[in-house]
């Protein structure tokens, strides 16, 4: 009976080491070597690029992180928790981590460091913007905003010659017709929180990404951003586990 318990725990610690590798990669080449992409699931990314590894949104329910890697830099757009998880954030910690999020998330996490829209911080080589992320149209049944206008932040980082479009919960908001040059780019399409499909591609059309990943989409059908999109030959969507 022991050694029947002890092979049950041996498979369990290898179904969990397995989940921690079954994540969507994307590697991208650029100027300065590769630039590697892991889709964790709904808004948690992890970006990696010259040496340095960069955590968007950390959040537990979506991944293990005491088995992660350990951030450079941490990114957090909001302070809902399906975004925002200190005890994720705690678990990639290491000597020198910048955590970067909004005023609201300081209020529970004093470590971090503020972006209001429209900030700019340098880290390392890497340039981060904060970018207004907002809806203008759907609303709570108490007439308020899911996502107030000041409250949550976009990120456009700039890293290896690239600029990326983390948009955090917003609609397309007429801002985005402010971002230049953007190589890649994660929209969320939930309603009625974020956008709907036709919200994404109206995104689109402001700002021209080369790649658009659709990103924290829950249940919508992502084949009616495709519809919508194919005739936009300049813009690749690619569609990645990202509920």
């Amino acid at each position: 009976m022991k050694e029947i318990s002890i092979l049950f725990i041996l498979f369990l610690v290898t179904i969990t080491i397995d989940a921690q590798n079954t994540f969507e990669k994307d590697t991208i080449n650029t100027e300065k070597g590769k630039l590697v992409i892991t889709f964790i699931g709904h808004g948690t990314l992890i970006i990696e690029a010259e040496n340095k590894t960069i955590h968007i949104d950390p959040v537990g329910m979506y991944a293990d992180y005491s088995k992660m890697p350990k951030a450079d830099l941490i990114l957090i757009t909001h302070h809902h928790g399906d975004h925002f998880d200190t005890a994720a954030i705690n678990n990639i910690l290491k000597n020198g981590t910048r955590v970067i999020g909004t005023k609201i998330c300081s209020v529970n996490y004093p470590n971090i460091s503020v972006l209001e829209n429209g900030d700019i911080e340098i880290f390392s080589d890497f340039l981060i913007e904060a970018v207004p992320a907002y809806n203008i149209v759907h609303k709570r049944d108490d007439g308020n905003y899911f996502h107030p206008k000041g409250e949550g932040n976009g990120y456009v980082i700039n890293v290896s010659g690239k600029r990326i479009y983390i948009a955090g919960d917003t609609e397309n908001v007429p801002e985005m017709k402010n971002l230049n040059n953007i190589d890649i780019a994660f929209l969320p399409m939930n309603l009625p929180y974020t956008m709907s499909p036709e919200m994404v591609a109206n995104a689109v059309e402001l700002f021209n990404p080369k790649i658009l990943y659709p990103y924290h989409f829950g249940k919508t059908d992502v084949n009616i951003l495709i519809d919508l999109l194919k005739s936009k030959n300049e813009c690749e969507v690619r569609i990645r586990k990202m509920e």
